[in-house]
C-alpha cells in the first residue's frame, strides 16, 4: 500500500507516545481531577481527535491548513483559548468529595468529557505539523495509493495514542485516589490540574 519502513513507523510513534506531551498532560489532568473513568473517556475522545487529523492529512486539509498562515494561527489560538477556559473552570471550582471519603466526585458528563478532549486533540496545531512532517517520510511518493497508504498509517497512530493514553489513566487514577481524601485536597488537586491546563494553553498560544 506504498508505505516505507512500517516497522520504523510503528517503533517510533511508540516511543513518541511515550514522550510526555500535551495529550499526556490532558489525559493525566483529567484522570487526577475527575476519576480513571473521566480519564479513559479522555482518552477515547483524543484517539477520535487523530482520527479526524488521519482523514484530514489524507485529503489534503491539513496542508492546506498549514500553507495559509491566517488559518493555521486561528486553529492554534482557538486552540490555546479553550485549554485555558478548561483550566479556569477547574481553578473556579468547587469540587465536593463522596460521603465515604472515595474521592472526588464528577462534575462533568460523560459526553462533556469526551467532547473537550476531542475538540482539545482536533485544535492542536502541533498535531496537524507532526502529520505533515513525519507521515510523508513513510509514503512512498510515487505510490498510487498514498491515500491508502496516509490513512492505514494515521489509524495506527490514532489506535496506539488511545492505548498509549489508557494505561496512563491506570497509574494517574492509583494517584489521584490518594490525592482526593478531602475537599482541602480535593479543591487544592483541582487548581493545580486547572493551573496545568493554563500553562497548557499559554505554552501553544506562544
Amino acid at each position: 500500500m506504498d508505505i516505507i519502513n512500517f516497522p520504523f513507523f510503528a517503533t517510533a510513534v511508540i516511543v513518541l507516545h511515550a514522550t510526555p506531551g500535551p495529550d499526556t498532560a490532558y489525559v493525566v489532568g483529567r484522570t487526577l481531577a475527575h476519576g480513571r473513568v473521566a480519564g479513559l473517556i479522555s482518552a477515547l475522545g483524543i484517539t477520535a481527535g487523530c482520527l479526524v487529523h488521519t482523514i484530514a492529512s489524507t485529503l489534503g486539509f491539513s496542508a492546506l491548513i498549514a500553507a495559509v498562515p491566517a488559518a493555521f494561527d486561528a486553529v492554534r489560538i482557538l486552540g490555546a483559548l479553550y485549554l485555558a477556559y478548561q483550566g479556569a473552570r477547574l481553578i473556579l471550582s468547587k469540587p465536593s468529595v463522596s460521603a465515604e471519603g472515595g474521592g472526588l466526585q464528577a462534575t462533568l458528563s460523560y459526553r462533556r468529557l469526551f467532547t473537550q478532549a476531542f475538540v482539545t486533540n482536533v485544535l492542536n496545531p502541533k498535531v496537524i505539523l507532526f502529520y505533515l512532517a513525519f507521515f510523508p517520510q513513510f509514503v512512498d511518493p510515487e505510490g498510487v495509493h498514498k491515500p491508502a497508504a496516509y490513512l492505514v498509517l494515521g489509524i495506527y497512530f490514532a489506535v496506539t495514542a488511545g492505548l498509549w493514553a489508557s494505561g496512563v489513566v491506570w497509574f494517574a487514577g492509583a494517584l489521584g485516589r490518594k490525592l482526593k481524601t478531602s475537599q482541602t485536597k480535593a479543591l487544592l488537586l483541582n487548581r493545580a490540574v486547572g493551573a496545568l491546563f493554563v500553562g497548557l494553553g499559554a505554552k501553544l498560544l506562544a
